[in-house]
């Protein structure tokens, strides 16, 4: 571990392999594997001091003000005292010690939290009580329900039947659902018995510590067998143990070396774009003084040379200095006067006005989300107007843009559609939380969290309709679910997928309650009857099938198939007898995907039972076989899954969190692009992305990256390059690898011919992101509106955010709710935390927090671009007002023989930016705005310049340094010429030194007065009240300074007794006050007039906007609910790997769920003729037949008049 405390991994040689034997401590020591202590803490007590003051004397100003004031303790040099810049500087450093000490002092609890949990390890033959910090690798732990798994673990044993365990997976890849471990059967046999655990000596060799939470390759060696290891037997940390009593497992990995923590990004200190730009500015300010004072050493060498030699008789020089050193001494001099160029006031002003704007996002009652008692939080005060230059949000997905919450929402039985409601005039009604709901009481066993809307439907079971009751059959039959009954009555579902859950739940609720299974059969309860299936067949879902079905017999013995699946596939497989009702459930499905629900499509057979005798004979030698075994397996299924008779279709909806879609469409015309980094599968992320509408029907092409080698994802990456850019030359399209080594370059915009979304899988991700690609894949992304990554991995969703920083110049968020989102959370320039279901690690690691993704809109149109807009205020405006302040003293140094004296009074010099000029810019810093909320989210465009940085720039800083020259010279000349040999009205002389200063410094402030004016673009009675109290402060404590009685009690430190009640009563001096004044203001006037005029901002026609309608927007447009016209369905989320439908069906019995996650199928793309099954079917039916050609009327009473009743042309 390094001194400072950053490494958290010792530095070693670079493990190719790792090895290590149970029970074995003094072994496994032998190779210095890291413990289970985990160290995410920057400090400690002995490196904050140090390690603290050189990350803050990395800020280019701090350490010139250290320097500053060296230079200020050597008398020769030092016209100022010593405390002046010791105090604020000490000031400065010590709250930003504070603030980071407090921020570390959090870091260090969590750690110790969670390196103090406790665990069961075996120790000399004994369970013992342990630390998760003492815990090493080779140790044999025992985990019991409910508990986080401690390091990543080879599974050995548990007390469920099969050696099974449950664990979710939440903090690793944000899915809620539960996954399946399965230890191997000879590490199984030592069950819970300590004597057979202690005497266990296994050897393991595996891979060593890396990232893929996907894979594991490694064997175990026991009992002189080899035996092979892979995902399905290790349980990573950060999982937790479900519905499974105990389980045994040996460490593999410990703290920093888990699968967890490498993939966790690294604490950086984030500094905003303008923090940089200030670095830079800073060096070119000192590059300036340093000439500056260099002139006037020069000025002071040649004045002593040619006039000084004419004074030494009235101020002989000391110790025979000559004009060379005199001129040395000058320079310095300078430097210390002329430092008000940089002021430290600069940094403490800034950091008020960050703490003041992240108390406006603490106390915004519009951000506050009251179900949850949640507020949003500014959790660092460092990065706000970085919030108001955004140009691209990474989100995650599930808690996110999602509640993952399905529901079962519409269905079509037999050619109706249910789920809509109408009134007494058949018009359909808009369905709100006060709609009637159905009432289920005639089902005792129905889930009373479940609730449905459309009364016919429980009619329709209720009257024992056919095929009501053959619909709902299917769905309580055709599934992988595992039900649990801890109680009678109370049943709890543990699904593959949320979709899953809510179609058995519905099924449920009408009737028929799935209620248990074994290997051999499925018991459900049909309409109060207990009645029990016979399981002969299942036919699992994998990513080719997009299908699963069932083969079953009923307690009458009759045989039967049921098969839900993708709509297109499913159409594939129907008899020809079901035509016409494929025309009209088609129409219902289209209807279904343009309210963004994800449909699926549910068929039935018959089967004869010598057929199906032969069939489970060739099955069953299929299955055995050992070569090539799934292609037999498939074309047994194909064989048996067709002449299916359709039964209908459902619809599910993945619930938005409230305000999504709204929000991406502001966030899209303020010209943010969105990509999505999400764990789950491509079929659920496209799904999301057409409902949220970040993918839309009006989009030219959303292109699917798919391929599984780097050749195939390149080329996949070229041809939707290509497809852009139709018109440029092939050659320019393939872009050279880049060469190791060289800086990378900024990379521009390509402009596309027309909107395209991207979306591309976590495999072919990993081939992108490769150093000879990444380039091809960002250059393709950028140029799509919308990016989707599915499948991706924490560590890869870092990678993504630091591929677009590392590329572009732009500024990144990344939002998420979980603990596989704190990575690229870290990454990205600004994170966001979701304070939801998953936990508190994301809002731990992140910038700002909020209760819903809604509420973004609001921090960055809101109040990003308002913190942006004053800061950029508050630093042209300070850079102009010290500019000008001190540059006066550059053009009276030709004027007093460059002696270094000061222009001003000392007092002035003091008191200038501590109370004259601080708090009116403090006040526009902190309540102006351009236009008020409402007219910001009316007009997103006005984010914009923030994003191309139009407001403070190096151009912006260079005219404002020209515009300081140009008043520096009025300030200094016109007084100068006005007061030179000029008399009092009474005859008495005012052309001295004291009553120049006066009125110079007068002026000074009426002008840089004005121009804050001009400035501000909104009037509050604080911000008049703090420009005229300054002004007002200013005559006081000047009047006072210059008094009498001042003079009389430190005659040394009031020299200008008199003065101002000598000149201020003069016409002539006020004259000269208002000739400098309007001489200041006039350019500026004349060229925001012309520029408003010939060529306006969009903040000018905003503004203008909003003049015209008086300071009373009209009222913002009335949200109405988005609804899709779109004819894409989507598809149905099954598994995302092949599903559990073997270990449901071996013949041995399981009591708990097995359960996985979702995924679903992927589309390739867009069909312009006929009917692809791959295709979004856009415009065409599954029939082949137009969607919007009129269809026969029939009379929707029974499915067997369109199974007998066979159309003519067909």
């Amino acid at each position: 571990m390094s001194f400072f405390g950053i490494d958290c991994v010792r530095k070693k040689e670079k493990e190719l392999e790792r090895k290590l034997r149970a029970n074995d401590r003094e072994y496994n020591l032998s190779f210095k594997y890291a413990t289970n202590a985990i160290k995410t803490s920057k400090y400690n007590l002995f490196t904050f001091l140090p390690l603290n003051l050189f990350e803050q004397f990395q800020r280019i100003a701090n350490a010139y003000f250290l320097f500053l004031l060296v230079l200020q303790v050597i008398p020769q040099i030092s016209s100022l005292s010593w405390f002046t810049t010791v105090v604020p500087l000490v000031l400065v450093l010590s709250v930003t010690a504070a603030k980071d000490a407090t921020d570390d002092i959090n870091r260090h609890r969590s750690d110790n939290q969670v390196n103090n949990r406790k665990v069961q390890v075996l120790i000399d033959r004994k369970l013992r009580s342990e630390k998760w910090m003492d815990v090493q690798v080779g140790d044999i732990i025992k985990l019991e329900n409910n508990q986080f798994v401690t390091a990543d673990l080879l599974l050995l044993s548990s007390s469920e039947p099969l050696n099974l365990v449950y664990i979710e997976t939440a903090e690793l890849d944000g899915e809620t659902n539960l996954k399946v471990r399965q230890a191997l059967t000879v590490t199984g046999d030592l069950g819970d018995d300590i004597e057979k655990l202690a005497d266990f000596n296994g050897e393991v060799r595996c891979e060593p510590p890396n990232n893929r939470l996907d894979r594991f390759t490694g064997t175990l060696t026991y009992a002189g067998q080899k035996y092979p290891l892979d995902n399905e037997k290790i349980l990573l940390r950060g999982c937790t143990l479900r519905n499974t009593e105990w389980c045994f497992g040996l460490v593999l990995f410990g703290g920093p070396e888990t699968k967890l923590m490498q993939n966790c990004g690294k604490s950086t200190f984030k500094r905003t774009s303008i923090d940089r730009l200030m670095n830079v500015l800073v060096l070119c300010i000192f590059g300036f003084l340093a000439i500056m004072c260099t002139i006037l050493a020069i000025g002071n060498y040649l004045w002593e040379l040619n006039d000084g030699s004419e004074f030494t008789v009235f101020l002989p020089r000391q110790d025979g200095n000559d004009a060379a050193f005199s001129a040395f001494l000058t320079f310095w001099s300078y430097v210390i006067i002329l430092n008000t160029v940089v002021p430290i006031s600069l940094y403490v002003s800034v950091e008020f006005i960050r703490l003041g704007n992240s108390f406006y996002i603490d106390w915004d009652r519009k951000m506050y989300y009251s179900r949850n008692d949640t507020p949003a939080e500014a959790r660092t005060t460092t990065l706000n107007e970085e919030l108001g230059q955004i140009k691209y949000v990474f989100s995650d997905k599930t808690g996110t843009l999602t509640q993952n919450i399905m529901i079962f929402n519409k269905c079509s039985i037999n050619g109706k559609s249910y789920g809509d409601v109408f009134d007494y005039t058949g018009q359909r009604l808009e369905i709100s939380e006060h709609t009637e709901t159905v009432d289920f009481s005639f089902n005792s066993l129905a889930d009373p969290s479940f609730m449905f809307h459309d009364h016919a439907l429980v009619e329709a079971v209720k009257l024992e309709n056919p095929e009501v009751h053959a619909f709902f059959r299917l769905l309580a039959l055709c599934h992988t679910v595992m039900a649990e009954e801890k109680k009678e009555g109370e049943i709890f579902y543990q699904a593959q997928s949320p979709d899953e859950g809510a179609l058995v739940t519905a099924a449920r609720n009408f009737g028929f309650v799935f209620r248990s299974r074994t290997p051999e059969s499925v018991s459900i309860v049909e309409m109060g009857q207990q009645r029990s299936y016979e399981l002969l067949a299942l036919l699992d879902f994998n990513n080719v099938r997009k299908r699963m079905s069932v083969i079953v017999r009923s307690p009458e013995g009759k045989l039967s198939l049921y098969c839900k699946g993708a709509d297109t596939i499913v159409y594939e497989r129907l008899h020809q007898s079901c035509s016409k009702l494929m025309d009209v459930t088609t129409e219902h499905l289209n209807e279904f995907a343009g309210e963004g629900l994800r449909t699926l499509a549910l068929a039935y057979k018959d089967l004869d039972e010598e057929y199906f005798n032969q069939w489970q004979q060739r099955h069953h030698e299929a299955s055995t076989d050992l070569d090539d075994r799934e292609s037999k397996l498939d074309q047994l299924y194909e064989e048996i899954e067709k002449d299916l008779l359709l039964l209908g279709a459902t619809a599910i909806e993945d619930k938005l969190q409230d305000g999504v879609p709204q929000t991406i469409e502001q966030l899209s015309k303020a010209d943010i692009k969105i990509w999505v980094l999400t764990g789950d599968k491509q079929e659920t992320a496209e799904n999301i992305g057409y409902s949220c509408n970040l993918l839309r029907e009006e989009m030219n092409d959303i292109f699917i990256i798919s391929g599984n080698s780097p050749e195939d994802v390149r080329q996949e990456l070229r041809n939707a390059r290509t497809s852009m850019k139709q018109d440029t030359v092939e050659d320019s399209v393939f872009l050279p690898e880049q060469t190791p080594g060289v800086s990378p370059k900024v990379i521009t915009d390509e402009v596309a011919n027309g909107e395209y979304g991207l979306v591309i899988n976590g495999h072919s991700l990993a081939y992108a992101l490769e150093c000879s690609m990444e380039l091809e894949f960002l250059k393709t992304a950028c140029m799509c509106k919308a990016v989707i990554c599915c499948r991706v991995t924490p560590l890869q969703k870092a990678q993504v955010v630091e591929l677009v920083k590392k590329y572009k110049q732009a500024v990144t968020l990344a939002i998420g709710d979980g603990a596989n989102d704190v990575s690229m959370i870290k990454a990205a320039h600004i994170g966001v935390g979701i304070s939801g279901q998953e936990g508190m690690q994301a809002v731990l690691s992140s910038d700002y927090s909020f209760a819903q993704f809604r509420f973004l809109q609001r921090l960055l149109l809101v109040h990003g671009r308002w913190s942006y807009l004053r800061m950029c205020k508050f630093l042209r405006y300070f850079f102009y007002k010290n500019f000008t302040f001190t540059f006066v003293h550059f053009w009276y140094a030709f004027f007093c023989g460059f002696s270094a004296q000061t222009v001003y009074d000392e007092w002035f010099i003091t008191l200038y930016n501590l109370v004259y000029t601080a708090l009116p810019v403090l006040g526009m810093s902190l309540f102006d705005q351009d236009v008020n909320d409402v007219w910001s989210f009316q007009h997103p465009q006005l984010y914009v310049p923030g994003q191309l940085n139009l407001y403070f720039s190096k151009k912006a800083f260079f005219k404002c340094a020209l515009h300081s020259s140009y008043s520096s010279l009025v300030l200094f000349f016109i007084p100068y010429a006005a007061i030179c040999d000029t008399v009092r009205d009474d005859g008495k002389d005012v052309a001295d030194y004291q009553s120049f200063a006066l009125l110079t410094q007068t002026c000074l402030l009426f002008a840089v007065t004005i121009q804050l004016g001009l400035e501000m673009s909104y009037w509050t009675a604080v911000n008049t009240f703090f420009v005229l109290g300054s002004l007002a402060m200013y005559f006081a404590v000047t009047f006072t300074m210059y008094s009498n009685g001042m003079f009389l009690m430190l005659p040394s430190a009031f020299p200008f007794i008199g003065t101002a009640r000598n000149s201020l009563n003069q016409p002539n001096i006020w004259l000269t006050i208002l000739l400098t004044s309007i001489l200041c203001v006039l350019p500026v006037v004349t060229y925001r007039f012309l520029l408003i005029q010939l060529c306006p901002t969009i903040n000018d026609k905003v503004m203008f906007k909003v003049r015209q309608a008086k300071a009373t927007p009209s009222p913002p447009p009335r949200r109405t609910r988005i609804r899709r016209t779109s004819s894409r369905r989507s598809g149905y989320a099954f598994s995302h790997a092949q599903g559990y439908g073997d270990l449901v069906t071996s013949g041995r019995f399981l009591r708990r769920p097995a359960v996985s996650r979702s995924s679903g199928f992927s589309h390739v793309g867009r069909t312009t003729t006929g009917f692809s099954p791959m295709g979004r079917s856009a415009g065409y039916s599954p029939t082949g037949r137009p969607q919007n050609a009129k269809v026969p009327d029939v009379e929707v009473t029974s499915l067997q008049m369109y199974r007998t009743i066979r159309d003519p042309a067909l």
